[in-house]
């Protein structure tokens, strides 16, 4: 019996009679409340991650009885909402229908193409196609690959660099702004009718499909994690705002978050630069770098940016430093490096999807102040990685591209880690 002592009203009570009551205390502190909006309990996760998660949206959410302003979640999309990435979905289904449109000239779609890849993709897809109008890359192996090649490797067929010059390796990469960049032309309720077509495909096959875009083959599938969709609509009813935050093309992005209870207004993607409604090569910055090329996208240190400057409203230079708590993130959720920053950044749990990326699994089982949450990805999860984490040494990335120890916030070292989430 949990309550073991009677209540002394001025006389004692016997033993017997006092066996026969039952306990009336009020249950522990970490008992859930039946009005607590609850994780859905057959809903399998790792470990005792359901309980760090519940426990987490508990105490900030509505049950706190705290008050005051609504927590925020945010959440990566590719691979930590769904398994598989919705932009090299979207972009094998244009590619397939010939749904990219052939610029003047390619080294128009990005101010850091290279020669050799300008090139490559005018001797593969060809001038005989007037310039606007939709490439043949249903028909046109070499110009399907070279687009693909470069999105994927960010090198050319013939392994040449496809990107070349100065940006900063924490705030972009050139190979996903050139995403949104090949769909210039399109309005971007275009690109959402794509992405949608791509979706529903990619949703009625099979687990563990694959499919072949030119000579490339690639993932044919993807599915909505249950685990965040239960997570994402407990947070909701706790009463915290919930964003997606993504390194996909907005439009893209807005096709899929509605599948989890999302509207436009709390789906943040990479921003294009319309022109008379439709897309453009030029990309909207963040934090007082300006719209231009693409130096400041939804990655790595662009992801506070645009959580600072759309969600919390700082404006500027600012918007790239850490907040104090009260401008910070309640829960973030990522699955890879270019999501490590956001995810640090918040306050109440770090959710870690395993990939096996290092900056972010360093800082997750480092675990510094006791609130990540580090998960195996929930469908075909990735073996345990052999050997450990290069924390101390070349964990993270550097803003000139080049790889350093992974560091705490008084400036330790993060000694290097063993997989413990597979």
């Amino acid at each position: 019996m949990r309550n073991k002592h009677a209540i002394v009203i001025g006389l004692a009570i016997t033993a017997a009679l006092t066996a026969s009551v039952p306990a009336t205390a009020a249950a522990p502190a970490s008992a859930p409340r039946s009005h607590c909006p609850q994780l859905d309990k057959n809903i399998k996760w790792f470990g005792d991650n359901r309980a760090k998660l519940q426990k987490m949206i508990d105490e900030r959410g509505t049950c706190s009885g705290k008050g005051g302003p609504r927590p925020v979640a945010a959440f990566d999309w590719d691979n930590t909402v769904v398994k598989n990435d919705i932009t090299d979905a979207t972009l094998a289904w244009a590619l397939k229908h010939d749904r990219i449109l052939r610029p003047k000239s390619w080294k128009d779609t990005s101010v850091w193409l290279t020669p050799a890849a300008d090139k490559a993709l005018t001797k593969a897809c060809g001038t005989s196609v007037p310039v606007g109008k939709p490439l043949r890359t249903s028909k046109n192996t070499a110009c399907a690959d070279e687009i693909f090649e470069i999105r994927e490797k960010s090198q050319t067929m013939a392994g040449e660099a496809a990107f070349a010059g100065d940006w900063n390796h924490r705030r972009t990469v050139p190979a996903y702004a050139w995403i949104p960049q090949l769909f210039s032309g399109h309005t971007p309720a275009a690109l959402t009718s794509f992405a949608k077509k791509a979706r529903a495909e990619q949703l009625a096959a099979p687990i563990g499909a694959k499919q072949t875009v030119g000579t490339h083959t690639l993932a044919g599938y993807v599915r909505y994690y249950d685990q965040q969709k239960d997570l994402i609509r407990t947070l909701k009813a706790a009463g915290f705002d919930v964003y997606i935050v993504s390194a996909s093309a907005e439009p893209i992005a807005e096709a899929w978050s509605s599948g989890v209870g999302l509207d436009r207004k709390h789906t943040i993607g990479i921003r294009s630069i319309t022109k008379h409604g439709r897309l453009t090569p030029g990309i909207k910055g963040c934090g007082g770098v300006a719209d231009g090329p693409g130096g400041a996208l939804p990655y790595m240190d662009g992801k506070r940016c645009m959580i600072n400057q759309e969600i919390f409203k700082i404006k500027g230079a600012k918007a790239w430093k850490q907040q104090d708590h009260a401008h910070r993130i309640a829960l973030g959720a990522g699955d890879a490096d270019t999501d490590v920053t956001f995810v640090n950044d918040a306050t109440g749990a770090h959710v870690a999807i395993n990939r096996n990326k290092s900056e972010l699994m360093c800082r997750a089982f480092d675990n510094a102040d006791g609130r990540w949450v580090a998960n195996p990805m929930f469908i075909e999860p990735m073996p345990r990685k052999s050997g450990s984490y290069p924390c101390a040494t070349a964990g993270a990335t550097n803003e000139d591209g080049t790889h350093g120890p992974v560091r705490r916030a008084d400036g330790s070292v993060i000694p290097d880690q063993l997989d413990l989430a597979y």
